[in-house]
């Protein structure tokens, strides 16, 4: 069976929780923490890219996060709360926020926990995307994600 790039996305915390896959094979992971109403855009994304996520010319290892039509005030708030679980140097960068070699997490249930936490704590609906590279259908299917949410990505 071919091997390639699928994402997975709208993944609810509830439902990521009950996955269990080949951590070694997630590329990235995305949470988007949407306030309602949701058609007024407002939004933190907290996300992680395996091989860095570029900042200028260089790629930085860790946890990051953007923010959209947050109030100002509630930045420190954030980074302050995802430092306190993941450690990282803090850089900032226009809307984004760099934890610099932060812990790094892949598992589903880390990701699920944070994704529940983010809710709670910022008043917000989590969605969840996971991209994985060479990884087949099949693992994706034993792994119990829903062929439903799945979104090959052409190579």
């Amino acid at each position: 069976m071919a091997k390639g790039r699928m994402r997975y996305w709208k993944l609810t915390s509830d439902e990521l929780g009950g996955y269990s896959y080949d951590e070694s094979k997630l590329l990235n992971w995305e949470i988007k923490c949407v306030r309602e109403p949701e058609d007024e855009a407002h939004f933190i994304g907290v996300f992680m890219y395996r091989n860095g996520t570029a900042y200028d010319y260089e790629s930085v290892k860790g946890i990051c996060f953007f923010h959209n039509n947050i109030d100002r005030k509630e930045v420190p708030e954030i980074t302050k709360f995802l430092q306190g679980k993941y450690n990282g140097k803090e850089m900032e960068k226009g809307e984004r926020i760099f934890l610099k070699d932060s812990k790094e997490i892949y598992s589903a249930k880390e990701i699920s926990d944070l994704a529940k936490e983010m809710e709670s704590k910022f008043n917000t609906k989590a969605i969840i995307s996971l991209e994985f590279g060479e990884i087949t259908a099949e693992e994706l299917k034993e792994a119990g994600l829903p062929e439903a949410k799945l979104l090959p990505i052409p190579t």
